[in-house]
Parts: structure tokens; sequence; C-alpha cells
């Protein structure tokens, strides 16, 4: 369950941090708290930048757009195995993406739990790019069997800009670059990107600090799961297909708002 601290989540840093782009987080719907979530946060980008800023901190509010809930990002267990980064971690309500900490979280922590959940992983991150709206949620089902057997609610999330901020070599399928990105996101666990974004003092030069796009996260309407201790392939198939139509209708019912044509289609690999 982590140490969470108020004190870090509030630090006023992260205020700075959501206005260089800025970061926005739209809620469409009221939580119970008298439930457990899992959001499905889509797509990855480079960093998973609004999902840090919105879900991690308190810098766009969300304690009070969602009283009661208490937000946790799960991200590569290997952070916190390095010290003093884990603890940093953990004050700021992030948790490993283990079966473990999830199972504590949605099991011994009573209810109003949301544990947000990156579902493209690596895999997603090496095929975003400026202008590209595409997900890796086909086979990615294992998020629904664990709402099933803890009866936690799935929320689909789409962040829109999030892959507008960094710009991606893309290596094609067959390539040795993508072969050397497989090899890695395998035994490690992240692949390694080839990017870049502005620099310190110029828009105009390469760096590694980020584009100013706004990044605007969009919450969508939860979907009652119920509770099945050992879900079938079929139960946990019926509900992926659920959830993946809600992520659609999310996305092409607040993408024109933001930025995108109404001929913008969300690929779903």
């Amino acid at each position: 369950g982590g140490r969470r601290s108020q004190w870090v989540r509030n630090w006023a840093i992260w205020r700075y941090f959501r206005d260089y782009f800025p970061i926005r987080l739209v809620k469409t719907h009221n939580l119970l708290t008298t439930r457990n979530y899992i959001f499905g946060y889509h797509p990855h980008g480079i960093m998973g930048l609004g999902a840090f800023c919105n879900f991690s901190t308190e810098a766009t509010g969300v304690s009070q757009k969602f009283p009661g809930i208490r937000p946790y990002l799960a991200t590569l267990a290997g952070n916190f195995r390095m010290p003093i980064l884990r603890d940093y971690l953990m004050s700021g309500g992030i948790c490993p993406v283990n079966r473990d900490s999830i199972d504590y979280i949605l099991s011994k922590n009573g209810s109003g739990n949301a544990i947000i959940i990156v579902v493209g992983g690596a895999a997603e991150s090496l095929n975003c790019t400026p202008g590209k709206n595409s997900v890796t949620l086909k086979n990615r089902k294992g998020f629904v069997k664990l709402a099933l057997r803890h009866g936690a609610d799935l929320v689909p999330v789409y962040s829109f800009g999030e892959n507008e901020v960094y710009k991606q070599v893309i290596f094609e399928e067959g390539s040795w670059g993508r072969w050397v990105q497989k090899k890695f996101q395998k035994h490690i666990g992240f692949a390694p990107c080839i990017f870049h974004g502005r620099g310190l003092f110029s828009s105009n030069t390469w760096g590694l600090l980020p584009y100013s796009k706004p990044i605007t996260t969009v919450v969508g309407e939860p979907i009652t799961i119920p509770k099945i201790d050992n879900p079938s392939q079929k139960e946990v198939d019926f509900y992926h297909s659920i959830y993946v139509d809600s992520l659609i209708k999310l996305f092409d019912k607040y993408k024109s708002k933001f930025g995108l044509p109404e001929t913008e289609v969300l690929e779903v690999n």
C-alpha cells in the first residue's frame, strides 16, 4: 500500500510542472467510495507524464474531483529496488505493478481505492509519436482478470496529447532496432526508445525537455464488474470487449473537443 504523503503530493513544483504543458484532468462521472477501481490509462507515451501529474500529485486536483478516492499509480517493480527513489515513489502513492501489491490494495485496504495501470506498457511506448493515436490493448487482458477477481470496476482513461510531447525514432517490425528493443523489454521490463524533446533555452533545439504541448486526461464512465474468484477465459474476454468499446466511445466523444479532427480513429492493436 505504500507510504503516501500528502505533503509530497502537494509540493508547489508539481503545479509548475502542470502549467508547463499544461496538464488537465477531466472528470466525466462520479465514483462511489464504496467501490474499488482499476483505471486503464492510455496511451503510455514516452514517459506517461499525464499519468504521473494527475494521479501521483495533487496538481490537477484529483482528490477534489474524486473525493474519497485514493489513487495508486502502478509502475515497474524494478523502480522500487533503488533506495531513496523507492520511498520517494511511495510517498506519491505509486505502487509496483505486480499481483501482490494490487491484490493487497484491492482486498485488504478497504474501499475507495483506484489503481491506475498504464495498460500498453513498454510495448506501446515503442509506437508513440506525435499525431498518432494508437493503443496496445487487444491481448492485454490481465487487468480485466484482476478486476473480476476483486470485483473492482474498470474505468477507461484516455490522455489526449500524451504522444505529442516527445518525438521518437520508430523502428519497423523486423528491423534490428526493433529486435533490440523487444529483447530489452522481455528481459528487463522496459524498452529503450530513441527520442528527443526541446532544448532548455530554445524550442528550436534538441534536448530532453518535453515540448510544451497540452495534455488532457479524460476519466471515463466506470464499468460495473462482478466479483468472480476464478473467472473463465470467456468471462475475461467478455468484459475486455466491453472495456475496449468503452475506451473507443470515450475517445470518439472527446477527440474533437481536444484538437483532433472528427475523422480521427483510435487504433487498437
